[in-house]
């Protein structure tokens, strides 16, 4: 793991509280790397942005490397989103995840028009083309996604694939890939295999095989989509290690947890501290940034709210990674901020942002407020303010205020000058020391 984290630039900051203040930074003291997935269409939005770089040391993209995104047409290919994707996490020392290569959903319909020796030339061609464009820039790929049936009968699932190339089509995709790119990581990576159950035992049985007769394969991920129906499993360490037991890194790959407050902050602690627990689970991803934008969002699963507020599960994680909160290292510090209006006219309207301590005092806090044009703050209060060139985002710092006891609160004030436009501001996270 030290090895990806030097390859890709990430390091932990020097001191322990600054080191255990953000994520990405907390899990590398503990050699891991914590990731998120990204859509390139939101790297225009400056709240995404800086809550991505602050805070997380690895990306997966959502949508942008799967094979409808890449090669809707046979083999002509557009990287043009992935390579955003890339070219951002990399320039800020992140490492990158490939997702997927081989997966029965989001495939292009000719993919499955084809015949077998077609089907088995055109799926190598693939893995080739898109491994060979990022050589040499992804830690870890998803090589083959998917490939079990859900139930009881640890079936293959059904797929172009698997129905025209047979079982086989598994093992010949992870040794293709790991002559297209012999430094990455090869992933196998799967749903509901996060207990121990048939559909975890029959990939289980794969992987044993796999590595009994050396086919390359050299970690599985662990989608680990939770909810209230699908909680965190009891025994989720102990099928985390029976797979590393079996010579292969595990990671979890896609993790969200529907649900809010208290509730949802233990099941995410529960998930990292079953990571941690295993010596070979090299890292964690989120499946996104914020609740907003959340295939789930109605269950607003993620650690960071609409508004990029970090929520009680976040604060949860960064304790479990031994970050804020945590009683060691002197603690860190750590603020939230919540916004609500206040007063409204016809042309303008106040907008209160209360910030509070985390579980440690804090000596002065930051955070921004961004308005959308032509919206314009004309005033501000209890606050120093200042402005980026475009004037529309604003970063607040305390005008002595800052100094707050665990868990106290404070708060600031301003108005925003409609234009025409009557839509909410959006809050930056909150930073501390």
């Amino acid at each position: 793991m030290a090895s990806l984290l030097a390859a890709a630039g990430v390091s932990a900051l020097a001191g322990t509280a600054e080191a255990a203040s953000t994520l990405g930074a907390a899990a590398a003291e503990k050699g891991r790397y914590f990731g998120t997935a990204v859509a390139a269409n939101h790297l225009g939005e400056s709240p995404y942005v800086s809550t991505l770089d602050t805070e997380f040391n690895s990306v997966t993209p959502e949508n942008e490397m799967k094979w409808d995104a890449l090669e809707s047409t046979r083999n002509s290919f557009n990287f043009g989103a992935a390579d955003q994707i890339v070219n951002h996490a990399r320039s800020r020392g992140m490492a990158v995840r490939g997702h997927t290569l081989v997966w029965h959903s989001q495939l292009p319909g000719w993919v499955g028009g084809l015949g077998a020796a077609d089907l088995r030339s055109a799926m190598n061609n693939h893995i080739n083309q898109v491994m060979g464009h990022y050589k040499g820039k992804i830690h870890s790929w998803d090589v083959v996604n998917e490939a079990f049936q859900d139930g009881s009968s640890g079936a293959r699932r059904s797929s172009p694939f698997q129905d025209k190339l047979g079982n086989g089509f598994i093992e010949e995709a992870f040794r293709t890939a790991r002559a297209a790119d012999p430094a990455a990581k090869l992933c196998y990576n799967d749903y509901n295999t996060d207990g121990v159950n048939a559909k975890s035992t029959a990939v289980y049985n794969m992987v044993k095989d796999f590595k009994a007769r050396g086919v390359p394969i050299d970690c599985v991920g662990f989608q680990s989509h939770f909810n209230s129906a699908s909680p965190v499993p009891g025994d989720f360490r102990a099928n985390l290690q029976r797979f590393a037991d079996l010579g292969v890194d595990v990671q979890i790959t896609e993790l969200d947890i529907e649900g809010s407050g208290t509730s949802q902050a233990t099941s995410y602690t529960n998930a990292v501290n079953a990571c941690l627990a295993v010596s070979r689970c090299t890292g964690i991803t989120v499946w996104g940034v914020t609740d907003k934008y959340s295939w789930r969002a109605s269950g607003t699963p993620l650690l960071f709210d609409g508004n990029y507020n970090k929520k009680p599960a976040y604060n949860a994680v960064l304790t479990a990674l031994g970050g804020s909160g945590s009683g060691g290292g002197g603690g860190s510090a750590a603020c939230t901020v919540s916004y609500s209006r206040t007063d409204e006219w016809s042309d303008r309207f106040n907008g209160k942002v209360t910030v509070t301590a985390g579980s440690s005092a804090i000596s002065t806090w930051t955070t921004t407020v961004t308005v959308t044009s032509p919206q314009k703050i004309s005033s501000t209060w209890n606050g120093s303010p200042t402005w980026d060139s475009s004037g529309n985002v604003m970063t607040m710092k305390p005008n002595g205020n800052g100094s707050l006891a665990a868990g106290a609160s404070t708060s600031f004030g301003f108005t925003v000058m409609k234009n025409g436009n009557a839509s909410a501001p959006t809050v930056g996270s909150c930073t501390a020391s």
